[in-house]
């Protein structure tokens, strides 16, 4: 255990005049350029926050105004709400992603929940949501906040959360039993295997849920359900304004902030762990180019910080660890293997019957609400609509799928070609496709084209990148001595693409198609409606049933679409991808 005198032997191994290997600590020039980066973010935070904290009255007071001075302190708003909501997804992504890929009866429940919860539209979640947090937090702006907040988390989560799952249950085989060698205890494994091996598809998806959150930023700071109408000062409400005032010049300045704030996440926040999550990556021979990043290389020329890991390392090899010994094959007393095979079983059969349970009752309350006041007819008509949307999403998941999948695989297997497209693919996927929806308006109306049809193609603006990203995540994590074999055996361009390029980044493609399909089906309440100004064009379709009921304050037809909507997306995810990714996992695993 850890005492008074541990600690003050620890740190007398790291002298204040010298550090490992006799360099000095006294701090130099890094030293002093990451203390200021870190006094800059924490004062933005602290500005941010306070300004969250203003009474809720000042939401009316003082409402968003288009003037250009003011885009700094909205694109700060906006981006402390999108950095809260990605916290809140890494929290999430580790606990439940990791507690579905360990028990088969978390699976169980996880995976069919995460399949409901990434079809359930943002504006389903606001409709319920806003209340709660008002009420949760009364008179004060941080209701609101988390409501927006938690609209963004919605938007980000669920990619993240199949993206570690996808990779913690496709752990060479080699490495886990080379773990259960070692002795390592269950948390050993996964702090030292697991989470290394699951990194660099996670850092990706990250970038990707990061960028997805801008599709929705607006639904989210321009808040109206029913007659509840809340505008938080951020970039989102500004092009909400701007869009809905015909202001071609504020929805310039629009984009112009986002494409800043995305260069600077990108310069300080992602491509730092771009470059530190490549080390994680499962090859056997030296990859010929890293990613470079001068702020983590600026991180690793400081001196301070560089000692603090060796104080923390001496100060962890004094705890002890227990399990973590050389285990041999013995002989143990246990219940018989008769015994031992009948109580599993006997727990799945009591297990699946709760679970079947539960959601037999929230079938029932389901049908009790919407019962009320609608009938088969309201059913059939939102079933006819949900099959509208399907084909769409269908056809649109295909035509990406076509376009992203060479290029990202291109871009994958080059670090150099992938270290200069990563801020450009960021900036195209944070893009906010609400900006093009006017000139979709006016160009369908210009030349009297057919919304139905020419209306689609915004679905998928905003998930086509779910795809890219995890294709590139999968290239890049391709073993290099696999490419170099391919090579050395002289392999034509197809037959390397059929049987190495194709099986080495299928499971993460199915990935990204699942979560691409997924999100296609949210982006419909957005894309089925698409206005500027007072000229409004929708398509039919399960979003714009959404949409409207969700303008018009009808909650239960809300809780009809969205039930409906969920039923397709989840019938959808156990026909074709859930056996996809099964396959993915039985056939394609590097082992």
């Amino acid at each position: 255990m850890l005492d008074a005198r541990s600690i003050l032997d620890a740190t007398r191994r790291v002298p204040l005049g010298l550090g490992p290997a006799g360099r000095t600590l006294v701090p130099n020039g890094y030293d002093l350029a990451a203390f200021l980066l870190v006094i800059g973010g924490l004062v933005a935070l602290a500005h941010g926050i306070h300004g969250m904290r203003e009474p809720l009255a000042a939401l009316d007071a003082v409402p968003v105004e288009l003037d250009p001075w003011h885009l700094p302190e909205y694109a700060l708003r906006t981006s402390l709400r999108m950095s809260a909501a990605m916290a809140a997804s890494l929290a999430f992504t580790f606990l439940i992603a990791t507690l579905a890929a360990k028990s088969r009866k978390a699976e169980l429940v996880v995976v069919p929940a995460l399949d409901i919860l990434q079809s359930v539209p943002v504006l389903g979640f606001l409709t319920f949501t806003v209340l709660f947090f008002l009420r949760l937090l009364p008179g004060s702006q941080l209701g609101a906040e988390c409501a927006a907040i938690f609209a963004i988390f919605t938007s980000q989560a669920w990619n993240m959360a199949f993206s570690f799952y996808q990779s913690l249950r496709n752990v060479p085989r080699d490495l886990v039993e080379v773990s259960r060698g070692f002795g390592f205890p269950a948390w050993l494994t996964f702090l030292r295997l697991e989470v290394p091996f699951a990194v660099p598809g996670l850092v990706w998806n990250a970038m990707m849920s990061m960028s997805g959150g801008w599709f929705f930023v607006v639904a989210s700071e321009a808040i109206s359900v029913g007659d509840s109408k809340l505008t938080l000062p951020g970039i989102g409400a500004w092009l909400s304004i701007a869009i809905e005032r015909r202001d071609i010049p504020a929805v310039g300045w629009a984009v112009l902030a986002i494409a800043l704030v995305i260069v600077v996440y990108d310069q300080l926040v992602f491509r730092p762990i771009v470059a530190w999550a490549d080390k994680f990556r499962f090859e056997q021979v030296a990859a010929q180019r890293r990613p470079r990043s001068w702020v983590y290389d600026l991180l690793r020329g400081t001196r301070l910080l560089k000692a603090l890991p060796t104080l923390l390392r001496t100060l962890g090899d004094r705890l002890p660890a227990p399990g973590v010994t050389q285990r041999h094959p013995t002989r143990a007393e246990g219940p018989s293997p008769t015994a031992s095979a009948t109580l599993p079983r006997l727990g799945d059969v009591v297990w699946i019957s709760l679970v079947l349970a539960l959601a037999s009752y929230a079938a029932w309350s389901i049908y009790a609400y919407v019962g009320a006041t609608l009938g088969a007819r309201d059913l059939i008509q939102a079933l006819l609509l949900g099959c509208l949307t399907l084909v769409r999403v269908l056809v649109l998941i295909v035509l990406a799928s076509l376009v992203w999948v060479p290029i990202g695989v291109w871009i994958g297997l080059r670090p150099s070609v992938a270290e200069r497209v990563q801020p450009l693919a960021q900036f195209l996927a944070a893009f906010p496709a609400n900006v093009l929806f006017p000139f979709a308006v006016v160009g369908i109306v210009a030349f009297h084209l057919d919304p139905h049809i020419w209306l689609s193609p915004l679905m998928v603006l905003g998930t086509q990148w779910y795809i890219l990203f995890n294709v590139i995540a999968g290239a890049s994590a391709f073993p290099t001595d696999l490419r170099e074999a391919a090579t050395l055996y002289r392999l034509r361009p197809w037959q390397r693409w059929r049987r190495v390029i194709l099986p080495g980044i299928f499971p993460y493609y199915v990935t990204g198609a699942l979560t691409a399909s997924g999100g296609s089906w949210n982006a419909s309440i957005v894309a089925e409606v698409a206005s500027w100004g007072d000229t409004e064009l929708r398509a039919r379709g399960l979003g714009a049933y959404i949409a409207q009921a969700s303008e018009a304050g009808d909650f239960r037809r809300v809780v009809l679409g969205v039930a409906v909507m969920s039923l397709f997306v989840v019938a959808f995810n156990r026909l074709l991808w859930r056996p996809l990714y099964a396959y993915g996992e039985r056939r394609f695993r590097l082992d």
